[in-house]
């Protein structure tokens, strides 16, 4: 049996860890062969922790639930919640961004792969950077953080400048009161940024990225560096690229906090190590950021 219990910030902050933990106690103490999977959350807050048993191929929500629910959990004689898909919040949504939070581990790459991880990486591979970003700029996609800037145009820009080396960074310093889609991410589907860093260096010319990640987000943090480590060591990052022979490589970087520092000149100041302060423009990240090079900054989403 496969039960799913969040490890979401919010989730654990209202008991998830705890829960998790009393249910593979129950199990072990029963006999039962119970498998507890930490997924990311469904962004139904109001019923963390949501606990989710899969009943023949469909996962059936229980929630809010507490430790002491956890034995008649067990016995089949708490209250379900239906199918967790029927439920109207999520029954009326379209997911794009967060198509796959929720649904699987977040850190298990071949649950990734088998809920359509890597298949645009693996497209992107076979194509030249110019079509990857003349792909890019067609779709008309555009950044997340405010500006609306065209994300074609800046990595077209990125492309075409002369550098010996170009680099990819991602802005997860989500400082705004009350903001939490960049962490969800993070924690729930954090290959899906990692593939997206990769795609952007193979569309530019980068081989290096940096996410720059505030102090504030822990479990973020944790989960974020296991999956690097994770993809480094099945190939998706590196020197060999899923055996294209094409390179990159990407570390997590921790912010100390500073508000200022989810502007794109001030977060690459800090991450050369020095006061994050905003730079004069010109020039622009995109041919002079991180350390003077040619630079995609982009945020989460």
């Amino acid at each position: 049996m496969k039960i799913y219990v969040p490890l979401d910030s919010a989730a654990k902050a209202l008991g998830a860890d705890e829960v998790a933990e009393a249910i593979a106690s129950e199990a072990a103490a029963r006999g039962l062969d119970v498998q507890v999977i930490r997924n990311g959350t469904r962004g139904m807050i109001w019923l963390e922790p949501l606990v989710e048993v899969d009943q023949d191929g469909t996962r059936v929500g229980y929630g809010p639930v507490s430790v002491d629910d956890v034995p008649a959990l067990l016995d089949g004689k708490m209250a379900s919640l239906g199918p967790v898909d029927d439920i109207p919040f999520l029954a009326k949504q379209t997911r794009l961004t967060f198509a796959r939070v929720g649904v699987i581990d977040p850190l298990n790459l071949a649950d990734y792969e088998a809920h359509g991880g890597l298949a645009g990486l693996r497209r992107a591979i076979a194509m030249t950077g110019a079509e990857i970003v003349k792909e890019v700029t067609d779709s008309g996609l555009r950044g997340r953080g405010g500006a609306g800037f065209p994300t074609g145009i800046k990595w077209n820009t990125v492309l075409g400048a002369e550098a010996d080396q170009k680099y990819i960074v991602c802005n997860a310093d989500e400082g705004d009161s009350g903001t939490f889609a960049d962490r969800m991410v993070m924690e729930g589907d954090p290959f899906c940024l990692i593939e997206g860093m990769a795609i952007a260096g193979l569309a530019v010319g980068a081989t290096k990225g940096y996410v720059y990640l505030r102090s504030e987000y822990p479990d973020a943090i944790a989960v974020m560096e296991e999956a690097v480590r994770r993809a480094r060591a099945a190939g998706v990052l590196g020197a060999d690229v899923l055996g294209s022979g094409k390179g990159f490589e990407m570390e997590i970087r921790v912010g100390a906090g500073a508000y200022v520092c989810g502007e794109e000149a001030p977060l690459l100041n800090s991450l050369e190590g020095k006061r994050g302060i905003v730079r004069a423009k010109p020039p622009r990240p995109a041919l002079e950021g991180f350390l003077g090079k040619p630079t995609v900054g982009n945020n989460v989403l």
